[in-house]
């Protein structure tokens, strides 16, 4: 049986409908990209620039970033071009580890993984409107509901109106980031003397700084896996979903390299790393006050961009789950019409919005880069895994560099959880009780499911 049809329904259902292969490369791409930059990148290089002093380093740090995000992307496009199914990470963590650590993984998806992410930007959606439109306080706790449901909405149509949302964000992102550069490398105000600025905060690359600062731009970065979720709906997905994951990838990291280097063109790094809302602050200084508005109007296009990649994406690990019977029966369900799982982005865009209104933007922060980078390892080392138990499988595309390049992004990945556990330990153990209350749903889960059609086949 191949890979792409070994998920199968419940023994004994009815035949059911089948997700529709319909993203081509450039819905991959756009996915990656539109995944990947939020708002991020309009605000971490002034993080960083706090703890690295010198724009060689800066710049340095950027780039060794991008290469341990792309790292990343070569390992799982290896795993996602094997395992092209709805799911992404978690059908790698299944076909290595089993059935208990996927579901953990699902588990901390839905509740913090996913759904924080997309409390995360409807919250900063909130924020940087408020800095163009005087909101109240009300408006302010409903105006990210409503972008969640919007898009929820939107992504119930099918997945085909979903990614031409995306698509189209993804350019406008894209174009935009383009026209930022365009702005301040062209204007009289800056200057390539920035680039021999310290920031005067240290040693250019001492090894504490070098980890707060990396552990920004990895934020910056993340996004880049959303694409294995909807890989049961990729044509020809041993192709398009590593090159989706490639070439996106390579698209953001040159895009990031520019931008920064464009900030630092027309901000210095001691002036940078004073500065709360860096792209701002530099298009203002080239556009004058006109230039911050229309910096706040591009970074709102990219939250909503970002949000509309996490509801198209996400859902798609939960009915992953439920078809496997390791979740709610319902959230299987595809519409017969748009041929979505209607009933799990439903279900996600209600939790994110449950998040959204009790939660602090800076605490779901916490809680999602802590649990994700977890997963991230252990879905890393299942291509260490699956070399060893199943030598034969299939693999229309191999990472370069193995076992190095997926050895040392686990090496980060791991890295990034213990420096989570040491300097953030509140936020953390909540993020592991999450983890921890995950068991007993698994054992009851799995207590009551019968086994998939194929299940036996599927584990030879």
């Amino acid at each position: 049986m191949s890979n792409e049809s070994r998920l199968s329904p419940r023994r004994g259902a009815a035949p059911a409908a089948e997700l529709r292969r319909v993203l081509g490369l450039r819905d991959c791409v756009l996915l990656v990209v539109g995944g990947i930059i939020g708002s991020g990148i309009f605000l971490t290089p002034s993080a960083v620039a706090r703890q690295i002093s010198g724009a060689g380093p800066f710049l340095l740090v950027w780039l060794a970033g991008g290469l341990l995000s792309f790292f990343g992307a070569m390992t799982f496009a290896e795993l996602g071009a094997a395992f092209p199914r709805a799911g992404g990470i978690y059908v790698f963590l299944q076909e290595a580890y089993g059935p208990l650590p996927a579901f953990l993984y699902g588990w901390c998806v839905f509740f913090v993984i996913l759904t924080g992410s997309i409390a995360t930007l409807a919250s900063a959606f909130s924020i940087y409107l408020s800095s163009l439109i005087p909101l109240g306080t009300i408006l302010q706790k409903l105006l990210p509901l409503a972008v969640i449901l919007v898009l929820t909405l939107v992504n119930c149509l099918g997945v085909r109106l979903g990614a031409t949302v995306q698509n189209l964000f993804g350019v406008i992102k894209i174009g935009s980031l383009l026209a930022i550069v365009t702005v301040l490398v062209t204007s009289s105000r800056g200057s390539l003397g920035h680039f021999s600025h310290a920031s005067g905060t240290g040693p250019a690359l001492s090894v504490g700084a070098l980890g707060v600062a990396m552990i920004a731009v990895l934020w910056t970065y993340d996004g880049w896996h959303l694409l294995t979720y909807a890989a049961g709906e990729v044509r020809n997905p041993r192709r398009n979903i590593t090159l989706g994951l490639l070439i996106g990838m390579l698209l953001v990291i040159v895009l990031y390299m520019l931008v920064n280097a464009a900030f630092i063109y027309m901000v210095p790094l001691p002036e940078m790393a004073g500065s709360s809302r860096i792209a701002g602050e530099a298009v203002t200084r080239a556009l004058g006050p006109r230039g911050g508005a229309w910096v706040a109007g591009i970074i709102l296009v990219s939250i909503v961009g970002a949000l509309n990649g996490n509801i198209l994406s996400g859902p798609r690990v939960f009915y992953a789950m439920a078809r496997e019977g390791l979740f709610f029966r319902r959230v299987a369900y595809l519409h017969p019409k748009f041929l979505v799982p209607t009933v799990s982005i439903l279900a996600t865009g209600l939790w994110a919005a449950v998040l959204t209104l009790v939660g602090s933007f800076e605490r779901l922060f916490s809680y999602v880069m802590f649990i994700s980078w977890i997963f991230f390892a252990l879905g890393a080392g299942a291509v260490f895994v699956l070399r060893h138990k199943r030598p034969l499988l299939d693999r229309p595309y191999r990472v370069k560099g193995y076992p190095w390049v997926p050895a040392v992004f686990i090496a980060v990945a791991l890295a990034f959880v213990i420096n989570a556990l040491i300097n953030s330990f509140g936020n953390s153990i909540w993020g592991l009780l999450v983890l921890a209350a995950g068991l007993p749903a698994f054992l009851f889960w799995n207590r009551k499911r019968e086994a998939p059609v194929g299940a036996e086949e599927t584990r030879k």
